[in-house]
Formats: structure tokens, sequence, C-alpha cells
């Protein structure tokens, strides 16, 4: 009995093959059963189908941590292998009865399918135990590889989630998760990735597709071990339940979410199927750019378009483009890169000729349907794209005599753009100018949303001159105003009387002022310009581009600007070094000026905070936020007015502005630090800036010298101060957690 470790491969070894039959096809035979785990709902479990298979293998021994190295031939083992009874089991050879070690098929909870030669043999795959062991097996034949995958899927996934074995999965296996429909109660869910398209049983086995290079939102909650995939009207909360396995999933997923290549397809997509990075730049530019002379035309800086090109082509989906930061001429040719540099092209490699056949006829009638033809037969990505990119040109030549780029200017960039070719005809740029001219034609437009379209992008236009009339820089050299701004403190020898021009930013102004007082700006100094509130005993440092002016006006006779150095600077510097993450969550006290939370108490509230929004939960658990406040609407200051009360003197007050029918609305609510916290670590834990500013070098006192140094790199690290609220509530979190504990 030594030699057949199982019954089966005793009959088949004695020529029995009626028994062998018999015993195959009821290996696996049981009674469905409901599985019961802590916290969760009684799950149905349907047995998988019987499945019996079995030969050599090749092993490395199991781990407890995810492999990071290729693992070379001396490192695995000859191994047999069997799957038999519902358990993979494997031995030292074929002809011992013993196992070396066995998997139940309900302790294996993950199968990812290596990529070829990452490891020493061609062919590997590894199986994620519920006891958080990790075991690579390999071979170097690829049949037998699919084989045993196969054979090892239909082993663990039951019966009623059988559709997911049909597909050339990289990972398939089960993970707990929530949906936005039901937040309170976790359930068991089967998930096989295959590409960029994550497929899913949650309940009722009822099969669903997550595109993830869709996804409006993908990120890690690395407290609570959840990754969040948001897409459009609802959010999955996939929970860590295992930390091996999950952080497989977690790798898996945002690989497959970001660019897989230089195809169209690849990139990471909005919903209507445009990559994302091409929906930024045109949004972009129709935002701050479409009364910009010779937009296209005009070359922006080499440097700057190549690493903003590379920052879409890592992940799309993280780059905002910001006036102030990214320069319109940097974003229009990143956009002209992309196209220029893409795979297949825009019109594809097989159609592209007869797109430029198109251009050569006469009739325009037949010219249009050829045009509508040939899209028709565009993959639906490229579709897409060429859509929105027209629509986009079309919109820039309609206010020409604002950007001197008529449909034939426009035609000479893109032509050679969009079909990679030299240019040295103006075939290309023909085509380009037919859609552009007979748009509404070919791709059927309806011309009433295209009004509306035209007319949003006047009403910016309007909006955008209007605001830069208000305090045009060309008149800065004689609109003056005489204010008083204080260096230091606030006391009469400190006052200093500013002519400060429209124009005149935070940076500026700090500058002015250290020129007068001739102080020199000292390696590791950091001088800003602050507004100062008394009445409301608050202050916020300015970001270094604001524009003063404003600010004084909206003052009232309590408040001031102060020039003072931001003394916990270096001790940010060393915490952004160390910190990457922008997604925070965590309690925090909450006091609403008008507080609808009772007689103006201070009460704990569970905040979570991501790029776009800060919303506040009554308690951990709850499913409803109860205020939902825009990021971009936020002003934070230092400091809590004492007036309220609040536990403690370290705290900060948030200031929410709205507009409605262009009143502004104002709304203040204050968050305190539970106890006893030093003010250096409210600083050091609360303020996080990835704007690149810690580069900066030591600087001169006057402006003549050309240089910033220290100067403005403090200023920088205020980039959207607000933005970056959410480190501060998780950061006093972990703090007040471990003093307490």
């Amino acid at each position: 009995m030594a030699s057949w470790p199982s019954v089966l491969s005793l009959a088949s070894a004695h020529s029995q093959p009626l028994q062998a039959e018999l015993i195959s096809h009821n290996l696996n035979t049981e009674l469905p059963r409901s599985e019961v785990n802590e916290g969760m709902a009684a799950i149905h479990y349907s047995t998988p189908p019987c499945v019996s298979h079995n030969g050599f293998l090749y092993k490395t021994a199991s781990m407890a941590r995810p492999i990071t190295e290729r693992k070379s031939k001396d490192e695995f083992s000859r191994r047999w292998c069997t799957v038999n009874d519902g358990t993979f089991s494997y031995y030292e050879s074929d002809k011992n009865s013993n196992p070396n070690g066995a998997l139940k098929a309900s302790d294996i909870v993950c199968l990812a399918v290596d990529v070829p030669q990452r490891h020493g043999y061609d062919n590997t795959f590894e199986l994620y135990s519920e006891s958080e062991r990790l075991y690579l097996f390999g071979t170097d034949d690829p049949d037998s590889h699919k084989e045993w995958v196969k054979s090892i899927a239909k082993t663990f996934i039951p019966a009623g989630v059988e559709p997911l074995l049909k597909l050339p999965f990289d990972r398939i296996g089960r993970l707990k998760c929530k949906d936005g429909l039901n937040l309170q109660t976790s359930k068991v869910g089967w998930f096989a990735l295959v590409g960029s398209t994550l497929h899913a049983y949650l309940e009722d086995n009822k099969g669903e597709e997550i595109h993830l290079r869709k996804l409006n939102e993908l990120s890690i909650q690395q407290d609570n071990e959840v990754l969040v995939l948001v897409e459009r009207g609802r959010t999955l909360y996939i929970e860590g339940e295992r930390k091996l396995d999950f952080s497989g999933w977690c790798a898996a997923i945002q690989a497959a979410a970001g660019s897989g290549g230089d195809t169209l397809s690849q990139q990471q997509l909005t919903e209507t199927d445009i990559p994302v990075i091409v929906h930024s730049c045109i949004g972009y530019i129709t935002q701050c750019g479409l009364t910009s002379e010779g937009i296209y035309r005009k070359s922006g800086v080499n440097s700057r378009v190549a690493q903003l090109l590379e920052r879409f082509r890592c992940d799309a989906r993280s780059v905002r483009l910001r006036e102030g930061e990214h320069q319109v001429d940097d974003v229009s040719n990143a956009l002209k890169r992309f196209f220029r540099e893409l795979g297949e092209g825009l019109f594809t490699s097989k159609d592209a000729s007869s797109w430029l056949s198109a251009a050569a006829i006469q009739d325009e009638s037949k010219k249009i349907s050829q045009y509508q033809q040939l899209l028709n037969r565009l993959p639906c990505v490229n579709k897409a794209t060429l859509q929105a990119l027209i629509n986009h040109l079309y919109c820039v030549q309609r206010f020409s005599e604002l950007n001197q780029m008529n449909v034939h200017n426009l035609a000479i960039v893109f032509g050679p753009t969009l079909f990679q070719c030299d240019g040295k005809d103006f075939t290309a740029g023909c085509a380009i100018e037919d859609l552009v001219q007979h748009y509404t034609f070919i791709f059927e437009v309806d011309e009433q949303q295209l009004k509306k379209q035209l007319d949003e992008i006047t009403a910016i236009i309007e909006m955008r001159e209007k605001l830069n009339t208000k305090f045009p820089v060309s008149l800065s050299s004689f609109w003056h105003f005489i204010c008083t701004v204080y260096l230091e403190e606030k006391k009469d020898t400190a006052e200093q009387h500013v002519k400060i021009p429209g124009s005149m930013t935070a940076a500026e102004l700090a500058c002015e002022v250290l020129d007068r007082r001739k102080i020199r700006v000292k390696d590791k100094d950091y001088w800003n310009c602050w507004e100062v509130s008394d009445k409301e005993e608050m202050e916020r440092p300015l970001h270094y581009q604001e524009r003063v002016l404003p600010i004084l006006h909206s003052f009232g006779t309590d408040s001031h600007l102060l020039i003072k150095k931001h003394l916990a600077m270096e001790a940010m510097m060393v915490y952004l070094g160390s910190k990457v993450d922008p997604s925070k969550h965590g309690m925090m006290k909450f006091r609403e000026e008008r507080s609808i939370l009772g007689l103006g108490n201070f009460h704990d509230r569970y905040f979570i905070l991501n790029s776009n929004s800060l919303r506040m939960y009554k308690e951990v658990r709850s499913n409803r936020a109860e205020r939902d406040w825009q990021v971009k609407n936020l002003k934070v200051y230092m400091g809590i007015k004492k007036k309220v009360r609040p536990p403690t003197c370290w705290g900060l007050t948030v200031v929410y502005e709205s507009r409605k029918q262009d009143k502004q609305e104002r709304q203040q609510w204050c968050v305190g630090v539970p106890y006893a916290l030093h003010f250096d670590l409210f600083i050091y834990n609360t303020q996080r800036f990835d704007d690149g500013w810690m580069d900066g070098h030591s600087c001169h006192s006057t402006r003549s010298s050309g240089q910033s140094g220290s100067l403005c790199p403090f200023f920088k690290a205020h980039m959207w101060f607000f933005s970056k609220l959410f480190t501060l509530i998780h950061q006093f979190y972990t703090l007040v957690s471990l003093a307490l504990a």
C-alpha cells in the first residue's frame, strides 16, 4: 500500500477502471453546509466539483511573507503532488504514502498565477492559506502549469461561482468586503482578477465586473487594512482579513488599475472611455488656456513637459492640474506628446492611411460619409478619445479672436501629431481640418448641447477677465494701497507701512518687509506672512502665491498681517520626509459655532478626509455622514477662541465658505485636540505638504539677488494647506492613543 497514496491510485494501478471511475465520481461527496464566521451572517457553502489530478511539481519552502525576489531553480525541490478528496497534497516522491504537507480546499484562500519567467522555473503559481502561509510551485511545462492551476482552482472555488473558473485569471480567491449599501455587515466575496478587470461574486451568485482603470478613486486605508474602490455611484470596501493574501491582492489591483502600456485602451480611463490624461489636459486648458495666444503652437519647457507626462503615465488619476503650479503651454505640449508617442496611434496603424485617403475626396458629402464609416470602425476608446479631442479643438477655434488659433493653425499642429508623421505635406493637416470644420456632422453632435458648452466656456472666460481686471498686474506700478504690516509681533515699534499693489503676493510682501528692516535670512530661517485675528484668537499662514490685497479688504478692525518665522518648520520637514499617504481618518473633538449638537460643547466625532471632501460621522460605525464639506472651500486656522472653553488650547478653527446666489455664508467649527499635547507636536504631526519645496537654498535678504532660498520654500510648504487636513486628524488620533495607552 505504500506505493499508492490513495484508493483511486490503487484501483488504477490494478487495472480496475470501473472501481476507479466510481471512486473518482464520489471523492468529494458531502452534504452542503453553512459556515458561520465571527461577526458575519451564515454563508451557504456549495461543494466544489470533484477534481483529481497528480504529477510532479517543484516547490520552495513555505513562507510567511510576500515574495519580493526572484527564486532560482536551486531553491525549488521536486515533489509529487496530488489533488484528491478535496485536498492538495505534496510528497517527497511518488513512492511515498505519507505527504510532506497538505492543504484542504477550505484552507486555500487565494491562488495567484505568476507572469512567465518570474522565477527560475518558467511557470509558477502561489497558494495562500488560511493560516497565513504562502506556497510557491513551479514547472517548465506551460501545459502542465495550466492544468494544475485549473485543478486547484476547481478544488476550492464553490460551485455557485464556477463562471470565474472559465476566466484567464491572474489571481482568484475569497475576501471579506462591504459595499455602500450595507456598511454594517461584512460578507464573503469571490474575486478573480483578469487584466484590468476585477470579476466579483458578492451575493446571490450574481457576477459583476469592476473596470479598475475606470475607477474614480483607489486607495488603501492602512489602519483598518481596507482597500477602497470608488466607481460611479458605488464604493466597495475590501477588507484585509489576512495580511498575507490581502497585501498580494492590493498590489495586484493597484498594478492593474494603473496604465498598462502605451496604447489608448491600456490607459486609465474615465467612465466615458477617455484616457484620464486627455480628459485632465483638455479640462485644464478649457479652464485656463483658451485665451492664451498661440495655444498648442507655443512650446513648453521640455523638462517640465517630460516630468508631467511621466507622472500621468505612472498614475494619471493622482495628477491634479492647478493654475499657478502648471503652465498652460506645458500641459498642452504634454497632451501633444502623449498622442505623438501613442502606441498604434489614435487612428490605429491599420486604418490611418484610410483616414488620409478620405481627406483627398472632393465631394463634401462623400467625404463626410467616409469619415463616419472610419469613425465607426475605430475601437471604442479610440472613438471616444477622438470625439473628445475634436470637440475641444472645435471650441478652441471658436475663440480664435482671443487665442489666434483658427482651424488651419490647429490642423498644422495636430495633423502630424495625431497621424505620427513628419508633416512634409499637409495631407494629415487636411484630415484634422475636415474633422474640426465638419465636427457637428461627422460626430452627429446635438446642437443644443454644443451651444450650452460654448456658453459655459464664454462664462468662464468672462469670469476670469473680471478676476484679472480687479487687480490688474499692468496697473501695479501706480495703483497702491498703504497698509500696516507687523514684523514678528503686534506693537508700535514693529509697524511697517507698506505700499501694496493689487498684484502683490504673500511671498513678495514678506520679502519687502525683510528688505526694509535689512534682515538677512539665515540658513534654516523660515519666514511667512500670517493672517491673524485677535478677536477669534486664531491665525493662518498664507499661501505664498495668495494676493494680499483681497485679504486686507476682507479684514475687520481686529485682524492684521504679521511677518514672522515658523519655528516648527524643521520638524515638519523631517515629518514630510517619512510620510506619503494623504488620506487619513480618525476621532476628533468637534464644536460648531452655531451648534446643532447641543449647548455649544465639544463632541467626539469620526472624520474621513480625502482629496475632495471632509466628512463627519457621529461614530465610527455610522453609515451616513452628518456633514460633508468640500475641501476646496475650507480655510484652516491655528488656535481656538478661549470663550468657547475648548478641552485644550491646542486646536484648529476651520472656516467653511460657500457661495449661494452670490452671497457668501461663513460657518465656523472647531476641532479640539485631546489633552496635554505640546504645540510643537501639534505642528509636527498635523501639517504635511508635498510640493517639492524642501530642496531650497539659503537666500540673501534683498529681492534684487534673484534668490528666494529659505523664504519661498516655506511659502511653498503651505500650498493648498487645507487640502492636507486629513493628516491632521489621523496624527492627533495616533498620538493621543499612544499617550493614553
